[in-house]
């Protein structure tokens, strides 16, 4: 079986774990912590950006320091994962849902204006597959309505907006480094911010509340409790494993365009003829490969086509559920407007194994499944 995901492993992860057990300090904001948070500083171009346990924690985070609170709204689209809409949920605020595009799957920016109420304060984008939202005119009506900008890029780690790193251009970004994304670290996440001023009150939330960073800087000889906060700090042992996959992020990048290249030629030929559609890139887009979909003509197609890849040995996968039509997403949330593309296309969906190492032979094969499905479909 050709699995759908393997986490990426590059040989050098165990050595950096050791020397941090050798250091004998395995809890939050050791010296792995502070050399992934620098290096995301510098290759990402970012004043600031905070290790965290999950990306989960970091949209926590992100929608603590926005200050959204109770009876307030935030808009966002249907098609994302839970983490999404509850890290803004649990401060209280209601969901405004909205249609996506169909070429990239992002929220459509032409819709934002008019979903836009009194109680609006703010925007949560979410970069689906690692492919930027259209950022230029989303910045520009958030600022006009005075609302913050969240950027979900929990999918999006070295892909970019017209040269500019995804989660580094609103208000807030949000990074995983959960075992499925490109770089890992098992579970985790960071928080990205420009604002020299949101440093302080995001270092009292991911430390308990507490202002114990400064003490660490020497800035305060004791800490003590100052203000609503979790514990939000990885372990020294998840960052240096992490520390290992960014000394050789370019090669685990490499590898995974090469396998997306693969896949959207050999895939030409299925689109021109109408079977699927192959995914879309933006000129102001520069994506990361973090995922190769294909559209089928529709969900029940979408069902053959998953059982048929099983049976050749292939796991490929569907992904969100619209959240708008889920019990929860009923009870903290409403849609806005018509959805005209984000059930259809979610149930067009479906994602093929694309990880770090997959090798020229097991992409063959599954070019070949995939082709063979609609050859055989063809005839029948």
């Amino acid at each position: 079986m050709i699995d759908f995901n393997i986490p990426p492993y590059v040989g050098t992860e165990e050595k950096y774990i050791q020397e941090a057990i050798q250091n004998r300090k395995l809890c939050g904001d050791g010296m792995f912590t502070k050399r992934c948070s620098q290096w995301m500083e510098e290759t990402l171009c970012v004043r600031h950006a905070l290790l965290t346990t999950s990306c989960t924690h970091a949209l926590e985070m992100a929608a603590i320091l926005t200050g959204v609170k109770e009876g307030d709204e935030v808009i966002m689209p249907s098609y994302t994962f839970v983490s999404t809409a509850n890290a803004f949920v649990q401060r209280g605020a209601s969901i405004v849902f909205t249609d996506i595009r169909p070429d990239t799957m992002n929220l459509d920016e032409r819709l934002l204006e008019d979903a836009i109420t009194p109680r609006t304060r703010a925007i949560v984008l979410v970069h689906y597959a690692g492919v930027a939202c259209d950022m230029d005119p989303i910045l520009k009506i958030a600022r006009r309505h005075g609302l913050q900008v969240v950027e979900d890029a929990a999918q999006a780690i070295a892909a970019d907006y017209k040269g500019k790193a995804l989660g580094t251009i609103g208000d807030y970004g949000c990074l995983s480094f959960h075992e499925t994304k490109n770089l890992t670290m098992g579970e985790g996440g960071a928080l990205l911010f420009q604002k020299d001023e949101a440093l302080e009150p995001a270092e009292i939330i991911r430390e308990k509340g507490t202002n114990r960073s400064k003490f660490f800087r020497g800035q305060i000889d004791k800490y003590t409790w100052v203000d609503y906060g979790s514990s939000y700090l990885p372990s020294e042992l998840n960052a240096a494993y992490l520390w290992g996959q960014f000394m050789e992020s370019q090669k685990i990048q490499q590898d995974r365009m090469d396998t997306w290249n693969f896949y959207h030629q050999a895939f030409q030929d299925l689109e021109q003829a109408g079977y699927v559609n192959r995914p879309v890139i933006p000129s102001y887009a520069k994506h990361n490969a973090h995922m190769y979909y294909l559209k089928v003509a529709d969900l029940e197609t979408r069902t053959r086509f998953l059982s048929y890849m099983k049976e050749q040995g292939i796991l490929a996968v569907f992904h969100y559920i619209p959240l708008h039509s889920s019990s929860a997403g009923r009870k903290f949330g409403r849609f806005f407007g018509e959805d005209k593309y984000t059930t259809r296309e979610s149930e067009r969906l479906v994602r093929l194994p694309l990880y770090y190492g997959i090798g020229q032979e097991n992409r063959e094969k599954i070019a070949k499944a995939v082709q063979s499905f609609f050859v055989d479909r063809i005839k029948s």
